[in-house]
């Protein structure tokens, strides 16, 4: 007997990192040349000790903790991200704008399921957060790519031409996964106009927003009093507080909205972990120096990266930021069959391009995806050095 499929879900493509981690089976690494694994982008070390120790009081002394919360997340919490969201903005954000989710991830997928269904339209710019366009695959729902701009910048007049009767939504991350690029203000302000006019959502996702290169509000979006008709703003605290493993995220939109995602919530998970998001309101309470200086190693490697590529010519550094490089390699053969020789003979595992594109876009064969957050300064100099080194 065959297995009988959803035809939606059967046509996306697998999970990319757990395709590039199959590369590494049967992979041998010589002592002197250690795997660089520079494909995921997720802290490597656990959250700091402080954080941990507020887990395991609560794991021990909270009861409460073990048994279903709201499904929209810790009042406490949701304040929390409110109150800060409101300053670090400059705009209004009251408790019941915000919500919890399990990670960024399911964020998007509850969104976007108040949105559009079969048939539907959302516009993603290119090169996109591939696990954004799975979900739009096995939801039956068209995602249209819109080819970044110069500096990987997406821009509002273009994604116009692209707007149709069906388009119910336009994505965008910044600092972006992968490009890196940090979207100038007055770009966001520009899609929202654009949305707007069209009565489209904007979902602006803001998963790395800790590590933005920028001083001050990256924009001005939640300054507009009348931000909650368009705008939806998605945000992770797995990277900045080390919590990947407890899956916290967050949306910010009206309150409308939200009680349409409570629905797909309550049925996808009940309620976020209890225990996560008493580590993701510990951390929003007492973390924000550690986290300025989690910032300042980011920015570091950030700079090696872009000194590193400077002193190889022959590649091209399309974007850089947050924890991700995007570049463009100089050898003939297609990103995937390069990614694959990197594992075998440099000891380095990166996503190739074409992950990160429709296969409309020749230009995902030409490009890599680097996650350079997952090693320090002496990983960096060492993978640039495999580089240098690596002859097609």
């Amino acid at each position: 007997m065959s297995l009988l499929l959803n035809p939606a879900m059967a046509a996306t493509f697998p999970p990319p990192v757990m395709e590039a981690r199959r590369w590494l089976q049967g992979a041998t690494f010589p002592p002197d040349r250690p795997l660089l694994n520079i494909s995921q982008a997720a802290p490597v070390d656990p959250p700091p000790l402080g954080l941990r120790q507020a887990l395991a009081d609560a794991a021990l002394n909270n009861d409460a903790a073990h048994l279903y919360g709201p499904v929209l997340g810790l009042p406490e919490l949701r304040a929390e991200i409110a109150a800060q969201w409101s300053a670090a903005y400059g705009g209004a954000i009251r408790d019941d704008q915000t919500a919890i989710t399990q990670g960024c991830n399911q964020a998007f997928t509850a969104v976007l399921s108040t949105l559009a269904g079969a048939g539907d339209e959302v516009i993603l710019p290119t090169p996109w957060y591939f696990n954004h366009k799975m979900w739009l695959d096995m939801q039956g729902v068209t995602a249209v790519p819109l080819p970044a701009g110069p500096g990987l910048i997406p821009q509002a007049e273009a994604a116009a031409h692209l707007v149709t009767p069906r388009t119910r939504a336009i994505v965008l991350v910044s600092p972006n996964n992968p490009g890196g690029v940090e979207y100038p203000a007055e770009t966001l302000a520009a899609f929202r106009d654009l949305a707007r006019a069209h009565k489209l959502a904007l979902i602006v996702d803001e998963t790395y927003r800790d590590f933005d290169a920028r001083t001050g509000r990256p924009h001005d979006l939640f300054a507009d009093p009348d931000w909650d008709d368009t705008l939806i703003q998605l945000y992770s605290f797995s990277k900045a507080y080390r919590l990947t493993g407890h899956r916290v995220g967050a949306i910010v939109a009206s309150t409308a909205r939200l009680a349409e995602v409570e629905k797909f919530l309550d049925t996808v998970a009940i309620c976020p972990s209890q225990l996560g998001q008493i580590g993701a309101l510990w951390g929003m309470r007492n973390l924000a120096q550690w986290v300025a200086g989690e910032r300042d190693e980011i920015l570091a490697r950030r700079a090696a990266m872009t000194g590193g590529f400077a002193a190889l010519p022959d590649w091209k550094l399309l974007g850089c930021g947050a924890y991700f490089a995007y570049v463009e390699h100089p050898f003939a053969m297609p990103s995937p069959d390069l990614a694959k020789r990197l594992v075998h003979e440099a000891s380095l595992l990166m996503l190739p391009g074409t992950m990160f594109q429709p296969d409309t876009h020749p230009e995902g064969a030409r490009q890599l995806r680097i996650a350079f957050a997952n090693i320090d300064a002496g990983g960096i100099a060492e993978m640039f050095r495999r580089l240098a080194a690596f002859r097609a």
